[in-house]
């Protein structure tokens, strides 16, 4: 299914792009002697392969982004630091990244405002462990 996706973008991509070159030989074939500009043909060659470099860059650097699985969740959490957001005994509230998770303490007690680093998750809780200093991320 993914091959069959990417063809067709590559499909989709050769013919807008071959509209996009016939687009700019008939601006410069009809409309612009209209306005009375004339461009050499060299001009014209120079935009089109211009063009068509843009375009083939512009699909290799979409495809990449668009392959790209983007990690998002508890999973993606482990090795994080934070805050603790109120006492952990052994469960409560951390802050990471701006938000607020449950977490549970593998070691005890935990004080609010100390460093804590994610270690693991349960079910959807993270597992946190106490930090020396404050967290930098």
């Amino acid at each position: 299914m993914n091959k069959q996706l990417s063809l067709t973008r590559l499909v989709l991509a050769v013919i807008s792009t071959a509209a996009e070159e016939v687009a700019i030989w008939a601006i410069w074939r009809w409309m612009l002697p209209e306005f009375g500009i004339a461009l050499h043909v060299g001009v014209l060659i120079g935009v089109m392969i211009a063009w068509g470099a843009l375009s083939i860059w512009l699909f290799i650097f979409t495809s990449r982004a668009l392959k790209k699985q983007a990690t998002v969740g508890l999973p993606s959490m482990v090795g994080s630091t934070g805050k603790a957001a109120g006492n952990l005994a052994p469960e409560g509230m951390v802050k990471i990244r701006g938000e607020l998770w449950g977490a549970v303490s593998e070691q005890g007690n935990i004080a609010a405002g100390e460093g804590i680093l994610v270690v693991g998750e349960n079910g959807l809780k993270l597992i946190v462990r106490k930090i020396a200093g404050n967290p930098t991320r």
